[in-house]
Order: C-alpha cells, then sequence, then structure tokens
C-alpha cells in the first residue's frame, strides 16, 4: 500500500508545497493537488516536481470541461517530464455550480465527454495525429471553423505513453467506466466497511471489461490522520468538511456526495445536513453529522486504533492511503503510518 497525501494550502501554496516536498523523507509516496476555483493545480505540481525526487505527483483533480483534451494531454506530458516520469493525471467532471458559474461553459455529458478524453490524451501520448469524430472533433469540421485544421501529433516527445489517469467518480455508471479505463480511483468519502455495499457491483462490472495491460485499478482513500492516546477530539475536524459536501456541493436532489451518504444508510442525517446547510446554518450542518460516519472516514486515534483502521481500508481494496496529517509534527505522523503499512 503506498502513502499519499493532499497538499493543504489556504493562501500560500509555495510555503505549503516546501513543507509537503520535506515530507518525502517521512515515506510520502505520492501527493495531489485539488483544483477548484482558486489557484490553478498544474502551476503548483511543477513548482512540486522542481523540489522532490521520488514522489508521485498528480491532480486531484483538474474539471474536464476547464481545458481542452489536447490541452490535457499536454499538461500532463509536460509535468511527466519535469518530474522525469512521475506525474499522474487526476480528472474529475467537478459539478454545475463551479462549471457554470466558474468556467461559464454548459456541464453536460460529463462520462461521455471523460470517455472520450481518456482516448484522446492516450492518443497523443503515443504521439498519434490527433483525429477524433464525437463530442470533441479533431480536427475542427470546416463547417465549424476556417477549415485550415489538420490532425496533429504532438511536437514534442513524451516521457512516457501511458501517464497514469485517475478518475473522481461517485455515481455507479462512472465508477464502472473509471474501473474500465482509468489506472486509478479517487472516491470521496470512502468509508471501507460500507464501499463494497454502494460500489461493489459497479467495480465489478468495470473490472470485466477493464483491459488487462492496465494492471490493477489502484484506489485512492484515506481521510484525517492524527496518531496518539488523546486525539479522537481531532475528529471534530472532518465535521465541516463533510457539511459541506453533503449539504452544500449542488442542489436538493442533484448532490452526490448525499447520495452517497444516503446509500451508507445515513440518509435521514443526510437530508438533515442539507437542509441546514442550504438554510445558511453551518454550524448546525457540522454537529448533525454521525459520531460513526466521522469515525469511518477518518484515522484518528491510538496507534492500534489507526492500525486496525489501516487494515480496514486495505481489506476494502484501497491499494493507496491517502490521508491529512493534522497536530504539529505531521512529518512524525507520516512516518508513523508509513511504518504501519511496510
Amino acid at each position: 500500500m503506498r502513502l499519499a497525501t493532499t497538499l493543504q494550502y489556504a493562501a500560500d501554496p509555495r510555503t505549503a508545497a516546501d513543507q509537503a516536498a520535506g515530507w518525502e523523507s517521512a515515506g510520502l509516496d505520492a501527493i495531489w493537488v485539488a483544483e477548484a476555483y482558486g489557484f490553478d493545480a498544474p502551476t503548483i505540481l511543477g513548482y512540486l516536481a522542481a523540489r522532490t525526487e521520488r514522489l508521485a505527483i498528480g491532480s486531484a483533480i483538474l474539471p474536464i470541461y476547464s481545458r481542452t483534451p489536447a490541452l490535457l494531454a499536454q499538461t500532463a506530458a509536460g509535468l511527466d517530464a519535469l518530474s522525469g516520469g512521475r506525474a499522474m493525471l487526476g480528472l474529475g467532471a467537478s459539478g454545475p455550480q463551479v462549471v457554470e458559474g466558474w468556467h461559464g461553459v454548459p456541464y453536460d455529458k460529463p462520462l461521455a465527454r471523460t470517455r472520450e478524453i481518456i482516448e484522446i490524451c492516450r492518443q497523443a501520448w503515443r504521439r498519434e495525429p490527433l483525429a477524433h469524430d464525437g463530442i470533441y472533433r479533431l480536427p475542427l469540421p470546416s463547417g465549424q471553423g476556417t477549415g485550415l485544421g489538420k490532425p496533429l501529433k504532438m511536437l514534442t516527445h513524451p516521457v512516457r505513453d501511458r501517464i497514469p489517469i485517475y478518475l473522481a467518480a461517485l455515481g455507479d455508471r462512472n465508477v464502472t467506466m473509471t474501473a474500465e479505463l482509468a489506472e486509478g480511483w479517487l472516491p470521496f468519502l470512502y468509508l471501507p466497511e460500507r464501499a463494497g455495499q454502494v460500489w461493489g457491483d459497479a467495480l465489478a462490472a468495470g473490472a470485466a471489461l477493464r483491459d488487462p495491460a492496465l494492471g490493477p485499478l489502484d484506489i485512492v482513500a484515506g481521510g484525517p490522520l492524527a496518531i496518539g492516546a488523546d486525539v479522537t477530539h481531532l475528529r471534530s475536524v472532518a465535521r465541516p468538511v463533510i457539511a459541506l459536501y453533503v449539504g452544500g456541493m449542488g442542489a436538493r436532489g442533484r448532490n452526490f456526495y448525499h447520495d452517497v451518504v444516503t446509500r451508507y444508510g445515513f440518509g435521514a442525517a443526510a437530508d438533515r445536513i442539507q437542509d441546514l446547510y442550504l438554510s445558511g446554518r453551518k454550524e448546525a450542518a457540522a454537529a448533525a453529522v454521525p459520531d460513526e460516519l466521522v469515525e469511518l472516514s477518518t484515522l484518528i486515534g491510538p496507534a492500534g486504533y489507526v492500525r486496525d483502521r489501516i487494515a480496514a481500508f486495505r481489506d476494502s481494496g484501497v491499494t493507496t492511503l491517502n490521508v491529512t496529517p493534522l497536530g504539529p509534527d505531521p512529518q512524525r505522523q507520516l512516518a508513523a503510518v508509513k511504518d504501519m503499512l511496510d
């Protein structure tokens, strides 16, 4: 099992990246950088590539609507070249509030777009002339432009012709596509004890269609981390995050996180969290998050307890443990977890 973290930065990504780069010596194997509607991820990933030697570095995630498929391929290839073959391309649909409100493009056909983007990226990395006739049309037909476009292959030579693609997926059809086509899966609000009842069938359906050349699906999951005799109070940091996603990430009836928590068996609580959050009562929404949901989505407690949580994640199929270390000495926390994984 690999050990990973997601870069946490509020206003100063450079300081956060410098600190995270130092965690390489603690045994960290991979680091992810998110992109919402603040700083872009590839710029920070390029900085991390220069500051590290061994870490795999990836986006988690780049919204598929914010860049053309060719630019996504170029971005991943450039990062892979800078890092010496350590890049991972994490993609996701994001959501209509960001896609239409920030990027100003329609949020439509997310699964079909993702499937085509994967195909085009891999075509570009193989340095094949880009020709595609689907949602994305390459070259652009003459009736939609000047008619001067022609199939082009990547001008530079990628370090690898297969850069790992990871998909953020929660819905059954998306998870099935992920298990079929991607190198890795980035679930959110992953409860190892209940993941099988939510996604087991979808993962199995995708695995049945999977090309063996892709290798096993890398499942990346975990949560906030703290190890100690008196740290359980730190589980409360997960409450506002869960409330934000379950309550505020999407309108009623169009919130994938609410749907997942409902499928976990917390339907009444999910409805309550959403009602409170959408009415502006964010603290009350956080307080309404069930204790069991908080506990199962974190790795916070004494060393033996954390070791048991790691075993639960491993037994559920997780192959990369993605943690957010809490407390004054995150490097020590990561080193302790790394020892538990070895």
